[in-house]
């Protein structure tokens, strides 16, 4: 097969992806770690130059090696079925620009995605993201801006990357006041906001002059240089936060902390408040009411927990010894002769 994985690379990027799927850029950017990192990988350990690779080298045994790789250097579970969710995409692409070539295709698309261990559900309760916006320092510029950042974050419920693209237009401040998010394949939802915060957000909108019509591109909530802040860039806020507030009142703030916290206790404290999970469905912008169900389990758990603190056993415990079949070892010696010839 002659030397057109670079061909092929770029018109699945650019045609496939960019103009005919129209994919979000965060899947852009996964895609394009996932090929980074397998390009990484033939050249460490198969000692192939990204400018030797083929098609051929596009295979099963390849990819296999690729995810144990990529593993056995400290990469997730999650981020291993990342990587294969870019192969797998490329091949099907592959399925219908080289026909020649299905079973190739195929065979890397039969490979499967790992199962996760699901860990307990991380989120905020009430009193705890009272405490961590409280600790935000209020007599700098920075410091009211991400007070309204890490606000925003909480009241829309939203992904870091939804915050990372609001831009000034996104905010209505005219009732009735809402904010609008583009999720995952740029999906439109609008988030309504509470009176106080749209307070917080017309301040720090007035501050930094981000009413006026000729910024209202610009993004919401920037860095130094003006420009978008990055998702690491949030989370480090959060955690410095996080970590003041710790100091003061650990039981309220856990150890583990990410943005994906604060969307976790938005939607836990709409539960709490009795909204139906169709809509908390629809302002977190999830797909289905399934995604959705978690928090309502969640939400038992926490409620059979705190029944069983306050528990008190009333049907009486029988105090006659001998009245327990454990306790007759000639009974015990039936029961087990029970089904043998």
């Amino acid at each position: 097969m002659k030397n057109d994985f670079a061909k092929h690379v770029t018109g699945f990027f650019s045609n496939y992806l960019s103009a005919e799927r129209g994919v979000s850029p965060n899947t852009m950017r996964s895609y394009g770690a996932a090929f980074a990192s397998f390009l990484d990988f033939m050249k460490e350990k198969k000692g192939t130059a990204a400018e030797r690779l083929t098609l051929d080298h596009i295979n099963r045994k390849n990819v296999l090696e690729f995810l144990d790789w990529i593993q056995s250097g400290g990469c997730s579970v999650s981020t291993r079925n990342q990587r294969l969710a870019a192969l797998h995409a490329f091949c099907k692409y592959m399925q219908y620009e080289d026909v020649g070539h299905l079973q190739q295709w195929q065979e890397v698309m039969s490979i499967k995605i790992k199962n996760t261990i699901k860990g307990t559900m991380n989120y905020l309760t009430l009193d705890g993201m009272k405490h961590l916006l409280s600790v935000i320092p209020t007599n700098t510029r920075r410091g009211r801006r991400n007070l309204a950042l890490l606000s925003t974050l909480y009241e829309t419920g939203a992904r870091v990357q939804e915050l990372i693209d609001l831009r000034p237009v996104d905010i209505s401040l005219n009732q009735p006041c809402h904010a609008v998010l583009f999720g995952k394949g740029r999906k439109k939802r609008i988030v309504p906001l509470q009176d106080a915060h749209v307070e917080l957000l017309k301040s720090y909108m007035e501050e930094n002059c981000l009413l006026e019509e000729h910024v209202n591109q610009r993004p919401l909530f920037q860095n130094d240089r003006g420009g978008k802040l990055t998702g690491a860039g949030i989370t480090y806020i959060l955690k410095n936060y996080a970590s003041m507030a710790r100091g003061t009142s650990s039981d309220l703030i856990p150890e583990k902390i990410s943005p994906h916290t604060l969307r976790h206790g938005k939607a836990m404290h709409l539960l709490q408040a009795g909204l139906n999970l169709v809509y908390i469905r629809d302002i977190l912008g999830r797909v289905s009411i399934q995604a959705t169900e978690v928090y309502a389990r969640a939400y038992s758990k926490q409620k059979r927990e705190a029944m069983e603190k306050i528990y008190v056993p009333l049907i009486p415990q029988s105090t006659e010894e001998s009245s327990s079949w454990e306790k007759d070892p000639e009974l015990k010696t039936w029961l087990k002769s029970l089904g043998k010839g």
